[in-house]
């Protein structure tokens, strides 16, 4: 039996920093629209219906569900999951039983998960066969201004001030070892223009994406002002601008309708294929 993958995130930390910013979310809700955007835009290519969906990280329930659909919210914070009708947990370690669901949802937490392989992997259980996962998160790449701004302002004592990113290539990989069919990942930018740190990192907590490692430890004034000026010294015309790279997972839950991969290495599955069903 192998061992749970050492802790990255602080559980209870994230919790909290999810409640507070419930209330507010609405203000700073557009990485996780552009998220819901894409999943939706790829929702349309599929022609078969879906009876039961759960929406997995469901922040104020802004998804809507296919027409005719059934859906069940999840979130890891309590004010989200109260304020969407659903239920508390944590991404691994659902409460649902297997074969619960017809397609499952996931946007903006997938990247805050201490065991993402074990997430995938209940993922794929709680889908019925054929079953259609749908998710996106912010992947590698992204950040660069506000990571190059830290490094500058803390160059003699470096802390790990943003969460370990996952790329597209390790995302595929991911979907593959969890056992879903048909595995698509593929990466969106979104390029945002901001007149100042404090402005970013208003909309990261807004979002509740702030630092959430185990171990962090606060940045001092004078790091903080150092990090605003190299921010601020990126700018263009007034504005720095900031990249988001979204990645995007679509996978199915094995069934023996489905078509056969080709051999690895012989061809690349495009999304329209893995989408037509």
């Amino acid at each position: 039996m192998s061992s749970p993958p050492p802790a990255i995130f602080d559980r209870a930390a994230r919790r909290l920093r999810r409640d507070r910013a419930a209330p507010g979310y609405a203000e700073h809700d557009f990485l996780r629209a552009a998220m819901l955007d894409g999943i939706v835009d790829r929702l349309a290519l599929v022609t078969r219906s879906f009876g039961d969906v759960l929406d997995l990280g469901c922040f104020d329930g802004g998804f809507a569900p296919p027409p005719g659909a059934r859906i069940a919210r999840c979130d890891a914070g309590f004010g989200f999951a109260r304020a969407a009708g659903g239920v508390q947990a944590d991404e691994d370690r659902l409460p649902f039983a297997d074969a619960s669901f017809d397609l499952v949802v996931s946007a903006g937490v997938l990247d805050q998960v201490d065991d993402l392989p074990g997430a995938l992997a209940l993922i794929r259980r709680v889908l019925r066969p054929d079953g259609l996962f749908l998710g996106a998160f912010v992947g590698a790449g992204s950040l660069p201004q506000l990571r190059a701004a830290f490094r500058a302002a803390e160059a003699d004592r470096p802390a790990a001030r943003l969460h370990p990113a996952v790329d597209v290539r390790a995302a595929g990989d991911l979907l593959m070892r969890a056992g879903f069919a048909l595995p698509v990942a593929d990466v969106e930018t979104l390029d945002v223009g901001y007149a100042g740190l404090g402005r970013l990192v208003e909309d990261l907590r807004g979002m509740a994406a702030g630092n959430l490692l185990i171990g962090r430890r606060a940045l001092s004034r004078a790091a903080l002002t150092a990090a605003a000026e190299a921010f601020g010294n990126a700018a263009t015309n007034g504005r720095t601008r900031e990249r988001f790279d979204i990645v995007f997972l679509t996978g199915w839950a094995p069934d023996p309708s489905q078509l056969k991969p080709a051999r690895r290495g012989s061809a690349t599955a495009s999304l329209a294929a893995s989408l037509k069903r």
